[in-house]
């Protein structure tokens, strides 16, 4: 199975994807605020929330893993990409990324789900942002690994294209 097949740009709703698990675009202190933090919130009952509570503050660039509570969803994988109220930077968002497929193959997921992390509240662009999501995911999948499926689940129109053209030219068809 090559790499095209494994890895999926899809717009869309992060919320409603079937996969093991989903990453929140996370802060350090694992506040779920607002873009893809809050509708996780929305779609929950606070059992999540209280669960990154139990956690408390995670480091930067590191990524730790909640259930999905009432989701539907099986996991959670936040990646702190920035600190609460700061803004992201490449180096920290790439590290969060790797941090997160270190989550899922501890939990021996099949398929996760990303969304543009940092590119919200946190400032980064979105082109920096497809680049280094679409490396990490192909670096990830040239080693060992259960994961089989990764999706990256974009919410806008503008960051779908920035993805498309990534993959496009990262993951040239044959």
């Amino acid at each position: 199975m090559n790499l095209r097949d494994r890895i999926t740009i899809i717009r869309g709703n992060i919320i409603e994807q079937d996969t093991d698990a989903i990453v929140n675009a996370a802060n350090t202190d694992l506040i779920l605020g607002s873009g893809v933090a809050g509708a996780i919130r929305e779609a929950d009952d606070g059992t999540i929330q209280a669960e990154c509570k139990k956690i408390g503050s995670i480091p930067l660039g590191k990524a730790t893993i909640t259930s999905g509570g009432a989701t539907g969803i099986p996991w959670i994988i936040h990646a702190a990409g920035m600190e609460f109220g700061g803004s992201a930077t490449e180096k920290f968002v790439m590290r969060s990324i790797r941090s997160s497929f270190a989550r899922a193959r501890e939990k021996e997921l099949k398929s996760v789900a990303f969304p543009a992390i940092g590119t919200g509240v946190g400032g980064l662009s979105v082109e920096t942002c497809a680049q280094i999501s679409i490396e990490a995911a192909r670096n990830h999948l040239a080693g060992e690994t259960t994961v089989k499926e990764i999706r990256f689940v974009l919410f806008t129109e503008d960051a779908y294209a920035a993805f498309q053209n990534a993959y496009d030219r990262l993951l040239p068809a044959n």
